[in-house]
């Protein structure tokens, strides 16, 4: 899907302050936001149209079979639907290519809205509505869930290939926190921020290339002559709370959400939530959940996906067998010991890539590793054979771990499976990865695999333990095919 039709549709004017001067840009509260207004427009029209699509093509079916026209049913469970995205607040322009939240979201409302039609039918005695609670709002699911993703990349392609559709950023804080967020803006540009403006407590210079557009105390004064869409405050001591307040208030009427950065960045998603305690303002971290009802739900579902892979692909895995076999006529799987939730071991199962001796081999080649930290890779391996080759840049090699997940020592998703020598050099940090089943794939495959420095494994690892959720399973289990299908960042 190109991005093209999303430039022209939702792209804006930009007029940008040049980075070595002081001169603030055109005010452009209103041009600013109409990017975001289009897009949003397009989702709450493209929901719309594929929920009707559905229903009424599934209407259309039951009157062929059966000949009686099921109108309120219809149009009752479009009204469910239709009314549950808004109230779930899946059409909110601040989830909009926000990672899990926007699906999250999305499949809490197609929940609410089966459970809404199900109550009516029973009210009302309607009790043939089953169909329309198993069959037609699942179906709707599974047109809306597609139609998001394809709107989101387009939007991602917009940002990343030519700069549009971007949110300008006003950031005010200390430079050595500034800058941080600045390359991360810069690395990650499919989020969306730009950050045009940056104000600090001197008032002078630039950071990262972006000139200083005045002090802490300008902010909001900056804000409303520049239009900034996003007003991001890192730490400084000069924000105290009574000058964060201040600031929230001077900004009110400008359009700018206001964004503080906490001191723990890397607690997101569920377990961060704000409340009220004696009058202030509190953020509160929950602790991460290991156990529970909902890692129930996952053991559940990662053993009876795991069965049903290994049952649709079983004729696959006979044909790359029968390869490896032919190809130098020693074993076909690799059993490697690695180290599982706890810290308990376990034999690890892969197809054989490399030759018989690979591990004797192993030991000459150290002077030649190019792997991150206590791991060793080789993006040109001597070990690795011709049908290696080829199952090691799709993946395919790391597919009998499906088993691992089935006798429920690994989980479809999680940190990557270490090895014990690998845990010896472990910091008190890393060991946190420990904590849950290593997973066949996890957040360090979709973001680089073995491109990845090892500061930047442990950290993606780390989030996943942390932040985890069966919506992030979803979103990392769904862009794993992408990135196998594209063999990015596999040696």
């Amino acid at each position: 899907m190109g991005g093209g039709w999303m430039e022209e549709m939702f792209s804006r004017a930009e007029t940008v302050a040049g980075t070595r001067t002081r001169v603030v840009r055109v005010p452009a509260r209103a041009s600013s936001t109409r990017w975001e207004r289009n897009y949003r427009a397009w989702v709450i029209g493209c929901d719309a149209f594929a929920t009707l699509l559905v229903i009424t093509a599934t209407a259309f079916l039951i009157l062929k079979i059966t000949g009686r026209p099921y109108f309120l049913h219809a149009s009752g469970t479009a009204a469910a639907i239709l009314c549950s995205l808004p109230l779930n607040r899946a059409w909110s322009q601040h989830v909009f290519g926000e990672g899990a939240e926007e699906y999250r979201r999305l499949g809490r409302a197609l929940v609410m809205a089966a459970v809404v039609v199900a109550l009516a039918g029973l009210v009302f005695g309607a009790l043939d509505v089953q169909p329309w609670v198993f069959i037609v709002v699942p179906l709707v699911g599974l047109l809306l869930f597609p139609e998001r993703y394809l709107l989101r990349k387009a939007l991602h392609h917009a940002r990343n290939k030519s700069g549009t559709c971007m949110l300008p950023v006003m950031a005010a804080g200390a430079p050595e926190t500034l800058l941080g967020l600045i390359e991360r803006t810069r690395e990650d540009s499919h989020v969306g921020w730009r950050v045009e403006a940056v104000c600090t407590d001197s008032g002078t210079g630039e950071v990262g290339g972006i000139a200083v557009a005045g002090r802490l105390d300008d902010v909001a004064e900056q804000v409303r002559r520049g239009g900034y869409r996003v007003v991001a405050v890192t730490s400084d001591p000069h924000w105290t709370p009574a000058r964060l307040q201040q600031l929230a208030w001077d900004l009110e009427g400008t359009g700018a959400e206001l964004v503080v950065a906490p001191v723990l960045m890397e607690v997101a998603g569920p377990r961060l939530n704000v409340s009220g305690v004696l009058g202030m303002p509190l953020l509160r971290v929950s602790a991460p959940t290991f156990t529970g009802g909902r890692r129930i739900v996952k053991e559940v579902f990662d053993r009876a996906m795991a069965a049903l892979g290994l049952l649709a692909i079983s004729p696959a895995l006979l044909l790359i067998a029968m390869l490896i076999k032919l190809n130098d006529r020693g074993p076909v799987f690799y059993r490697q010991r690695r180290v599982g939730r706890d810290g308990d071991t376990f034999m690890m199962i892969k197809f054989r890539t490399m030759v018989v001796n690979a591990d004797k081999i192993r030991n000459e080649l150290l002077d030649a590793n190019e792997g991150a930290g206590p791991l060793f890779k080789m993006r040109r391996d001597p070990r690795v054979t011709r049908v290696g080759a080829v199952l090691r840049r799709y993946s395919l090699d790391e597919l009998p771990q499906l088993f691992n997940v089935l006798g429920g020592r690994m989980s479809l998703v999680g940190p990557r499976p270490p090895l014990p020598k690998e845990t010896e050099s472990y910091h008190r940090a890393a060991r946190r990865r420990l904590l849950v089943k290593p997973g066949l794939t996890g957040l360090w495959q979709v973001s680089g695999r073995s491109d990845l420095s090892w500061d930047q494994s442990v950290r993606l690892d780390l989030r996943y333990v942390e932040d985890w959720s069966l919506a992030l399973d979803m979103v990392i289990l769904w862009k794993t095919a992408r990135a196998v299908l594209g063999g990015k960042g596999a040696y």
